[in-house]
């Protein structure tokens, strides 16, 4: 069937857009499942999976600001070091990931998914994005929350997941090079933009 993997940086959509996509595709949107899947082969609790899982604000800031910081080759800052269990999770994520693949296959938020997935014909690699500004303003009228509270939470995200994927892949994750299609989720309605990856994928033979 097929993968479609969405990266989406905080306040571009893409909780609405990448379970939409599933829908519309017939395929299985892969997301609190993941660190389940993850937690039952470390023999650990759900809730510590999900601590250490790459789209959870919680424990990529942890993940950040405990660990002390390095240059980083691409640019910017990474941990310095790497706490033991963090490698164990983003290993079992990325056979998870594989299986999920190589399976039935689905739509995946997240998880560094097209640097893990980049070698596969069968995916389709998204990037949403779009101007920090009118991300952050998209994100406070979804959310009804003070834009000071948003702003903080966006900021720890955003640090959190580049961090992520330039520490263990050494890439940046909003380089265009890295996917097939990049949209401007805040330049046009979350409608379009899920036809727009609908219609890419279907265009590499990915859904039902």
């Amino acid at each position: 069937m097929g993968v479609v993997t969405v990266s989406a940086p905080y306040g571009a959509a893409g909780a609405e857009i990448a379970p939409a996509v599933a829908e519309r595709l017939g395929l299985v949107f892969h997301d609190r499942a993941i660190p389940g899947r993850v937690a039952g082969r470390l023999g650990v609790p759900v809730s510590e999976a999900e601590a250490n899982d790459e789209t959870v604000v919680r424990g990529l800031w942890r993940l950040v600001a405990s660990l002390g910081t390095m240059p980083d080759p691409v640019g910017g800052v990474v941990p310095g070091t790497v706490l033991p269990d963090a490698r164990a999770y983003r290993e079992q994520t990325e056979r998870v990931l594989t299986e999920i693949a190589e399976g039935d296959g689905g739509v995946v938020l997240g998880r560094a998914a097209a640097l893990v997935l980049r070698d596969r014909p069968d995916a389709l690699h998204v990037r949403l994005d779009g101007p920090r500004d009118r991300r952050l303003a998209a994100a406070v009228e979804r959310s009804g929350l003070p834009r000071q509270e948003v702003e903080r939470e966006m900021a720890a995200a955003d640090r959190g997941r580049e961090a992520y994927v330039r520490h263990f892949y050494r890439r940046d994750p909003a380089d265009a090079r890295l996917y097939h299609l990049v949209l401007d989720t805040t330049a046009l309605p979350v409608e379009t933009a899920v036809e727009l990856v609908v219609t890419a994928a279907r265009a590499r033979g990915i859904g039902r």
